[in-house]
């Protein structure tokens, strides 16, 4: 009974499925539910028939070809050549939509039962002609992997099957068959080994072997380095994007991944369009995949992966064939897609004949009308209005347009602005297909008046819209309607409009050409009780959103995990800490001594030092505000107008990501925050805009794998929202420091992000994922960590992490011991040991010289800057011979990035940047490693910046600053060696000159570098600074 209840079920819900479908056959979400409930019928024909109606409507996956295609075969007769032809058209049809290697696959792999099964029956039906003759099936075989070969992982799936067909038929062959499929295969690998792609060494011993057994024995050596020197550029092509396949398969070949791999590839001046057309039908076939499966924005990156996939097709010339089926295989896709169908009209007007095009378009465009999803979107449907308005235009212009050619343009675009404010009540807030139309009208002399209703209409439906009230008084204005201009300025000035001063200021404006004194001071008064009116309201909505701020801050922090009890050593590497940025950001200045613990002979001039610090320290995580979906291009003083009633603003930063615009608003005071979120939904050009606390879309991330990089946490990390930077923290002080930043457009994508808490990312690592909330990030920077930690070198390889933990345990409390194990699990010899704090480190060097397994320990503090200062003789030339500079370094740089492009190359120690000039040290494993890197023949390019290599100077001391050129180009050469170096350490505060200031002194001036010696060092790195740049 409860299966006949539940198959009854099943068949209600199959037929309210189709009724739905058919008044709304766009909708792929009911496509997929139609397919669900068929299988679950248990019924084969109603499961064929939902996949059948998929493809009528839809490009489909492999997820609904091959199983209609498996259906079909098994359903088949396939000695009837009518059947087979309908299975092979089937194939065509499935292969046509997305690139799908299981599709293309199983087509080779029919192909080929086909034609052993017609060799085994002794030929083929005379009705198949020429269907799976050898020559045909060479043919097909090798378009089908030409469809495919421009996958790097995977085309091999694909050329496999067709070389073993042909060597199979050589092996068989004779004569002259065999001479020409000897060519023919020779010719098929040399072709193969040209491709980028992974099994490049099985494909090259594939070619070694053909050319052992049918090539004469003393070609193939020539043969062999023939083909391997063929080989080459493709190999380097392969290698060069190992990386990016790498990471986009260890991130489950999330879209964001994509879109970073095809980023990288569209970067170079000339695109290697093979690869990166494949690239892009890789993305589009897996942003389907997942659209398919109801995954959220999925349906955006496709679009978006298409439109992006034309453009490149029409910006590198590709032939209109190619880039015409390219156009219709995309509206198969995204039938919604206003931006694609736009681009399709305005390719059908440039490829095609004038009278071919206006049918091509006018079909097209009456079949958008039916397109449900299409209709309802107004960011879609509005460009599809335009294109096809601005065809009709430019046939009127070029006389090539009917007798009724002007009416037929307005009625599109009316008909346009009515389908818009059916689509949604809002309407189009940036108004373009009034303005598209009004534009038309003021063009023609005898139709301003219809511009003049047209804007009263707007106004009437788009009452609060500052865009439409002065598009309104334009038009009165240019048409000398003075009187009738100010009584609309008049009437609007007072009401609640989403722009008040925009409409104030063109009062003003008019008024100053057109008004007299009297009327001039009469709009200044009105607009200044207007004013009032509006700041007083203003105020009541900040007030209302200050108390609303803070109980979603009160709401958020209560629901961030937080570790209340204490916590194993290696799970507090969690707390969230500051990517400190200091050394780099602020121009490559040297960390203060009192930021590295290092003496100072004053120490009361040093505390009063760090308390004025301390109280100018800015506080950008509580005073910065997130300003996401900004229109596009706009402008600092636009978001400056929008904010100056919350508070001073500090600094105004917009950053245009590849799909929106977005801004950072840093306060001078955290107080002025919560009447900046007041300005979420507000709108600028009429677009809305969302604000939010910066910290709220941003993620502390740690404990992923040590070779985890920048890639690998953006694809990771970019299927949940577009991300809008990932901050590293610099490793020139502590290599083993492993967490960074990503901070979202919108804290949703971050909340989603949670999700990835407590995964296993490999290698045993559980990565940890938390909200960086600044009022529960840990009282301290990354910074001290060094001197929280001792290196204990001299271990026997028999001691265990245990026997340390429990020695050091007798000094303070232990955070955590490593242990440099060898390939066998024994100690290396030495090991970290990071205590709590800072004075249980220093306590335990009395532990230095203590037997332990019968070997003598030493004992020292790990910290590189403090062990720095008492190297042996020649450690520092021994430093700059195994180190290198890198000049013309872009603005913004990460030492942290830097340091992973760097380590794609060779064995990096250590990356130093000096932002103000755009110079960085790096230093190197050892001297061979720092020389091999200066022989380089490859330019690297970092960030689009080619860097310049060049080596460090060996001779005179050390610095942590580049010397500064000499001026002019007087090619005198001053020796840093002559400068005397001060006794103290490097970012010490003890009298006398310091070693930059020195070597600037000595390549400049004498009294440059005096100066500091002069004054006590009573001047800051500041004064320096300019003191170095020659007072700029």
């Amino acid at each position: 009974m409860d299966v006949d209840m539940n198959e009854a079920d099943a068949l209600e819900a199959l037929s309210s499925i189709l009724e739905r479908l058919t008044d709304n056959p766009y909708d792929i979400a009911l496509h997929a539910e139609h397919i669900r409930i068929a299988r679950a019928t248990g019924m084969e024909d109603q499961v064929e028939s939902a996949l059948e109606m998929m493809t009528a409507f839809w490009a489909a996956g492999e997820d609904v070809w091959l199983p209609l295609i498996q259906h079909k075969i098994a359903a088949s007769n396939l000695d009837s050549p009518e059947d087979l032809h309908a299975i092979l058209d089937l194939f065509t049809r499935a292969e046509r939509d997305y690139l799908s290697i299981p599709i293309l696959q199983k087509h080779l792999e029919f192909l080929v039962e086909r034609y052993e099964h017609y060799a085994e029956a002794g030929g083929r039906p005379d009705q198949l002609e020429e269907l799976f003759s050898p020559e045909w099936m060479h043919d097909t075989m090798f378009k089908l992997v030409s469809q495919g070969a421009g996958h790097l992982t995977k085309s091999h799936l694909l050329f496999d099957v067709l070389r073993d067909w042909e060597l199979e038929r050589l092996q068989n062959a004779s004569g002259e068959e065999r001479a020409m499929l000897v060519s023919l295969v020779d010719a098929m690998l040399l072709e193969r080994l040209q491709q980028p792609h992974s099994n490049h060494d099985e494909t090259f011993q594939a070619y070694s072997s053909f050319t052992t057994n049918y090539k004469p024995p003393d070609e193939y050596e020539p043969l062999l380095v023939q083909a391997s020197k063929a080989r080459a550029q493709a190999v380097k092509a392969y290698q060069r994007r190992e990386y990016f396949e790498n990471s986009l398969a260890q991130a489950g070949y999330s879209l964001d991944g994509y879109a970073y791999y095809i980023a990288s590839e569209r970067k170079h001046k000339t695109p290697d369009m093979f690869i990166l057309k494949a690239l892009y039908e890789r993305a589009i076939t897996e942003a389907d995949r997942r659209r398919f499966s109801g995954e959220a924005n999925a349906e955006e990156a496709l679009q978006s992966f298409w439109t992006a996939y034309v453009d490149l097709l029409r910006t590198q010339d590709v032939e209109d064939d190619e880039t015409l089926a390219a156009f219709r295989r995309g509206l198969r896709s995204v039938p919604a897609s206003g931006e694609l169908l736009a681009r399709y009209m305005r390719f059908l007007e440039r490829a095609l004949e004038p009278e071919q095009a206006t049918a091509e378009i006018n079909a097209i465009y009456e079949k958008a009308q039916t397109i449900g999803p299409l209709q309802s979107n107004i960011e879609q449907l509005v460009p599809v209005v335009l294109a096809r308005a601005g065809f009709e235009k430019r046939l009127i212009e070029a006389g090539k347009a009917g007798e009724d050619g002007f009416e037929s343009l307005l009625q599109i675009i009316m008909d346009g602005i009515a389908r818009v404010r059916k689509a949604s009540s809002a309407g189009d807030p940036r108004l373009r297909l009034e303005k598209y139309l009004s534009a038309i009208c003021l063009e023609v002399e005898d139709l301003h008046a219809n511009a003049l209703i047209l804007w009263e209409d707007a106004t009437k439906h788009y009452k609060t819209s500052y865009l439409a009230w002065t598009s309104y008084t334009d038009v009165l204005i240019r048409q000398h309607l003075y009187d009738d201009a100010r009584r609309v300025f008049r009437d609007v000035a007072h009401k609640n409009t989403d722009w008040p001063e925009a409409i104030w200021e063109a009062w003003v404006s008019f008024e100053q050409l057109h008004g007299s004194v009297e009327q001039i001071e009469d709009a200044l008064d009105r607009i200044e009780r207007a004013r009032t009116q509006v700041n007083n309201r203003r105020a009541k909505e900040a007030q209302k959103a200050q108390l609303a701020a803070a109980q979603v801050i009160a709401e958020v922090q209560a629901s961030v995990p937080v570790e209340a009890a204490p916590v194993p050593a290696q799970a507090q590497e969690q707390a969230a800490m500051d990517v400190d940025a200091g050394a780099s950001a602020e121009g490559g200045s040297k960390r203060k001594a009192e930021d590295e613990g290092t003496p100072d002979r004053d120490s009361s001039s040093k505390k009063a030092r760090v308390d004025e610090q301390a109280k100018l320290k800015r506080d950008r995580e509580n005073c910065t505000v997130f300003v996401a979906e900004l229109p596009a291009e706009v402008q600092e003083d636009e978001l400056t107008a929008l904010f100056k009633d919350c508070g001073s603003i500090r600094e105004i930063k917009i950053t245009h990501l590849p799909n929106s615009f977005v801004a950072t608003v840093e306060f001078m005071e955290r107080d002025s925050v919560p009447a900046a979120l007041t300005k979420d939904k507000k709108r600028i050009r009429g677009q809305e805009i969302a604000v939010h606390l910066a910290w709220r879309s941003t993620l502390y991330i740690t404990n992923f794998p040590e070779n985890a990089d920048d890639t690998f946490i953006r694809t990771l990390f970019g299927k949940y929202g577009e991300i809008f930077d990932v901050r590293w923290p610099s490793k020139k002080f502590k290599s083993t420091r492993r967490f960074c930043y990503v901070q979202y457009t919108s804290p949703a994508a971050a909340e989603a992000a949670l999700e990835l808490n407590g995964n296993d990312v490999g290698e045993g690592h559980r990565m940890s994922v938390l909200i960086s909330n600044p009022e529960r990030k840990k009282e301290r920077t990354d910074s001290d960590a060094n001197d929280r930690e001792v290196y204990v070198a001299g271990l026997s390889k028999y001691v265990t992490k245990q026997e340390l933990e429990a020695l050091f345990k007798t000094y303070g409390a232990v955070k955590d011991v490593r242990m440099i194990l060898d390939d066998k699990g024994l100690s290396k010899g030495f090991a970290f040991v990071e205590f709590e704090n800072e004075n249980d480190a220093r306590a335990a060097l009395a532990a230095n010289n203590h037997e332990l397994k019968k070997r003598r320990i030493a004992v020292t503090l790990a910290d590189t800057r403090v062990r720095g200062k008492n190297k042996a003789p020649g450690y520092r030339a021994e430093v700059r011979n195994r180190s290198v500079r890198l000049r013309k370094i872009p603005p913004g740089t990460q030492e942290g990035l830097l340091q992973q492009e760097l380590e794609k190359h060779a064995k990096i120690k250590r990356v130093e940047v000096f932002a103000d000039i755009g110079e960085a040290d790096v230093e190197f494993e050892d001297a061979a490693e720092a020389g091999k890197f200066l022989l380089r023949s490859d330019p690297i390019i970092f960030n689009g910046a080619t860097l310049e290599i060049v080596p460090e100077a060996t001779s005179g001391p050390s610095t942590s600053r580049p010397i500064a050129p000499p001026a002019g180009n007087t090619g005198l050469f001053v020796p840093r060696a002559a400068v005397s170096r001060p006794r103290a350490g490097l970012g010490s505060k003890q009298h006398g000159t310091k070693p930059a200031q020195a070597a600037s002194g000595a390549a400049s001036t004498s009294g440059a570098g005096t100066s500091a010696a002069d004054n006590g060092g009573g001047k800051g790195q500041d004064d320096f600074r300019k003191m170095l740049l020659g007072g700029k």
